[in-house]
């Protein structure tokens, strides 16, 4: 589910995306789609991340851990 979130935001195919995929690996997530990114997570996962979760959140790999470490089924 996270992983088809991700690529709708992105509009990239969920197959090109993998754990590594992030700000430094994707053209398509700069500044602006990390933010639609963070929002579209939080909104769909009903959970808030503090802007200093924001700025490490820089993978679909993160995202999963700090969802997880909030016991949230991804």
């Amino acid at each position: 589910m996270l992983t088809e979130l991700i690529a709708s935001v992105l509009d990239v195919a969920a197959e090109e995306l993998n754990e590594e995929s992030g700000r430094g690996t994707l053209e398509a997530w700069d500044s602006l789609a990390h933010l639609n990114i963070v929002a579209a997570v939080e909104e769909t996962f009903d959970v808030m991340f503090s802007s200093t979760e924001m700025r490490e959140l820089t993978s679909l790999g993160k995202l999963r851990e700090a969802l997880t470490s909030r016991n949230v089924e991804v």
